[in-house]
């Protein structure tokens, strides 16, 4: 059952990164539908990991499918490292770097928002 709710998450997830993909696309080769959608998921998955840990608990399988399988289908590591060496090849450097800045330093931005706003929830809840 595990594998269905990855494999059911993972279908879902692969079908909006590729229409965000195509609805958002590109600006002077700077792919700013792969940043989006990984800060996206590491909010989401931020958000999730909390409010599921302790707060909000739902069955192990719907949490696999939405954290491995959706939100791990709709991110893309491999496609922010092609992007970034790809900038690198046309010279790009200083934009490669601040791709790979952005990508890093938001993600970890955007999962620490995530964990504050469950948190900020649970605490609202509490009350």
């Amino acid at each position: 059952m595990p594998y269905l709710a990855v494999a059911a998450g993972g279908f879902v997830g692969a079908i909006l990164r590729y229409v965000i993909s195509e609805w958002v696309g590109t600006a002077h080769g700077f792919n700013v539908a792969t940043l989006l959608i990984n800060w996206a998921g590491c909010l989401v998955l931020g958000w999730l990991n909390t409010m599921t840990s302790e707060r909000l608990p739902i069955h192990p399988h719907i949490r696999l499918g939405i954290g491995t399988g959706l939100i791990g289908a709709f991110t893309t590591f491999s496609t922010f490292t092609v992007d970034a060496w790809k900038l690198y090849q046309v010279g790009q450097v200083d934009l490669a770097l601040l791709y790979i800045l952005l990508s890093v330093g938001g993600g970890l931005l955007f999962s620490y928002a995530g964990f504050r706003i469950a948190d900020g929830m649970f605490r609202a809840g509490a009350r």
